[in-house]
């Protein structure tokens, strides 16, 4: 079995000599990034965050998709945040694509490797801190915690993907499976960010069409996606960016795993007033 791999942008210029004409597409219902639009010039700094730079994939915005934020992190040596989250409200989820990071949560120290994953609750107390001698880089996902009343709140973890057995899909005889990190039954999480993996040729056969909200990162591998009338390639490092009720489905197109990590709103009564 092969081992998995994790995509992260480098930044870095194109030559002036390159085209423009890229995959990047920007429409009512969804919006692929490509990973050849991740450049230096597009980074963000991070108040209370020391070398480190970000590029912000996704961000609520009315009529589109509201539910989330999320970021890849790229962080050097000697860099990190004691008081990384600023809002007391808002969960997250860390998933590191290379390097190496020390994470504390409540006190307690976790070493990530690639394919760590760390759940972060809203008004944990936590910190991040690359004390290698490489750069770092990781997913960020944040979203506004939904309490319910008589729900106690989850709690911290930190894991490795490698440690976590994929969930083969019915019906597909293990060529689509996907690698959950919290028990799906549990309403005390009000979103999930789990990894979709598909051998090569492995296809979603249908047209996924829901209420749920959905950020997407390329891990690996390459494939052909439906977002709702169109098909678009998208390989490693692309990123997409779906609102509620888009169609979606995908081919994937080999000759390795095509694997992705995915956000997606869950749990949680639909709210009318």
């Amino acid at each position: 079995m092969s081992e998995p791999t994790y995509y992260a942008p480098e930044g870095g210029l194109p030559p002036q000599t390159t085209l423009l004409t890229d995959r990047a597409i920007v429409k009512e219902a969804y919006t692929v990034i490509p990973r050849g639009v991740l450049r230096d010039i597009v980074t963000s700094n991070l108040p209370g965050w020391t070398g480190t730079r970000s590029w912000i994939l996704a961000r609520p915005i009315a009529g589109f998709a509201t539910t989330f934020a999320q970021y890849v992190v790229e962080v050097s040596p000697g860099g990190g945040s004691d008081r990384p989250e600023p809002e007391r409200g808002v969960e997250s989820v860390l998933f590191l694509l290379t390097g190496d990071l020390d994470v504390v949560i409540e006190g307690e120290k976790h070493q990530l490797t690639p394919g760590g994953y760390a759940y972060l609750p809203a008004g944990a107390t936590w910190s991040v801190a690359n004390e290698s001698d490489s750069v770092a880089s990781f997913v960020w996902v944040r979203k506004a915690y939904e309490p319910v009343e008589g729900i106690p709140a989850p709690k911290p973890f930190a894991v490795q993907e490698q440690d976590v057995e994929p969930t083969p899909m019915p019906d597909t005889n293990g060529a689509w499976a996907t690698t959950r990190f919290v028990d799906p039954d549990d309403l005390a999480h009000d979103m999930h960010v789990n990894i979709v993996t598909f051998e090569p040729g492995a296809v979603i056969p249908f047209a996924e069409t829901h209420v749920m909200e959905h950020g997407l990162y390329v891990l690996e591998g390459k494939a052909v996606y439906r977002l709702n009338d169109d098909w678009v390639e998208v390989q490693a490092g692309d990123f997409l960016w779906l609102r509620a009720f888009c169609p979606q489905a995908c081919y994937a197109g080999g000759p390795g795993k095509f694997r992705y990590l995915l956000y997606k709103d869950v749990n949680r009564q639909v709210k009318l007033t």
